[in-house]
Formats: structure tokens, sequence, C-alpha cells
């Protein structure tokens, strides 16, 4: 008798556990010149992730950390029904992962009342000793992703194998699309379903965490019968 796989999911944050993209509104809010187009060349890939998001937050003065920090905070709003999933997971014994290339500053303040290990939190750092916004890189990529991730999905998703693991992402954006190539199933929404259907992924669209946990619910029902 073949060992039953144990569930772990990937979840993104920005978009995802979030209902819009942090990073996105909050140069949205600030306008500092030529923030646009950066985004426009990161959505389309002609620019990495890393080199993008660096290139966004070096467009901000360090002086602003106050505000930065506060509007980043601020504006978010936690996707319903994110909290009940993660009891979920915990009642059935399903590894969560928060794993981002969102920033830390506003990734573990907006995380902090939910419980969620800092080890299993992955994001990208921030450093305002210089004259501009850095972001540092901890969890870059590592052979064989050659993506120039920033925050390398793929890199922790090969640290789970799949002959132990059923690998699971949910996710939104271009920063999930290597990672989903990679996992048993998708949870996606925006950009990523269209992503899915191209590569044809298997996956289930989401819109709300209520919609994953009654999915996974079938599933599991379907196991048993």
């Amino acid at each position: 008798m073949t060992a039953k796989k144990r569930k772990v999911v990937f979840c993104d944050f920005d978009g995802t556990i979030t209902n819009n993209d942090n990073i996105v509104a909050l140069f949205k809010h600030f306008q500092p010149k030529g923030w646009d187009q950066i985004v426009l060349d990161i959505v389309s890939e002609k620019k990495s992730v890393r080199q993008g998001v660096g290139e966004l937050f070096h467009l901000l003065p360090s002086s602003m950390r106050e505000e930065v920090v506060e509007r980043a905070i601020q504006q978010a709003i936690i996707r319903p029904g994110f909290k009940e999933f993660l009891a979920y997971c915990k009642d059935n014994d399903i590894e969560f992962y928060v794993t981002s290339g969102g920033i830390d500053f506003f990734v573990y303040p907006l995380l902090r009342n939910f419980n969620i290990p800092q080890d299993h939190i992955f994001c990208n750092g921030s450093d305002f000793t210089g004259e501009h916004i850095t972001i540092t890189w901890p969890h870059a990529c590592k052979e064989p992703c050659e993506n120039d991730c920033g925050m390398c999905k793929t890199t922790i998703v090969r640290q789970f194998s799949a002959e132990q693991y059923e690998r699971i992402v949910i996710g939104d954006s271009v920063t999930d699309f290597a990672a989903a190539k990679l996992v048993d199933f998708i949870y996606a929404r925006a950009q990523l379903i269209e992503k899915c259907e191209q590569l044809k992924l298997p996956y289930a669209p989401f819109e709300t965490f209520h919609d994953i946990i009654q999915h996974f619910s079938e599933q599991e029902a379907v196991g048993r019968e």
C-alpha cells in the first residue's frame, strides 16, 4: 500500500492573501516618475522580478520610510476566509508556507495576528540606510532556477520532495508562474489563471479562501469514496 502524500501549501501574499497588490498600490499612491513603465516591464516579463522591484523601490528616498511603511500597512485588506483557511490547514495536518515577493516591512506586520511561524514566511528584505530604499534578497534563486525571481518560490518548492508531498500553489501573478509549473495543483486568480490555461496546468479558480476550503473538502470527499 502506497503511503498518502502530505499536502504542503505555498501561498503568495500580494493579491492573494491581500485583496490587492500592495507594491503596485504603494506606487500608485506615491507616483514616483517612471514607476508605471517598470511595472509594465515586470508584468510583460521584459524585466525580472528582482530587477524590477529593486528599481521600483530605488525611486523612493529612505527619508520616506515612515510614510511608506504606514501607507503599505494601512491600505492592505486581507482576503476573506484566510483565517479560516489557516485553521483548516492546521486541523487537517496541511503544511502552510507564505511565499511572497512582497517586502518584510509590510508582510510581517500584516501577518502578525495570524500566528504563522516566522520560519514559514518567506519574503524580501529592505534596507533604509542609503539615500534610496534598497530591497535585499535573502531567498534568491538557486540552481536550477535562472529566472532572477528575487524571492525564489521554485527554490522553496524544491525543498519538498514530490515523492513525499502533494505540493500546492496559491497565487495570482507573474511571481507565481515558475512555481506553478512544478507543483501538483494550483489555486489561481488573475494572471495566473491565464498562465494555467496556456500551459494546461491543473488548477481551480478562487476569489476567497472559502472557495479553496470548499474545493479541498470536496477533493477529500472524493478521495474517501
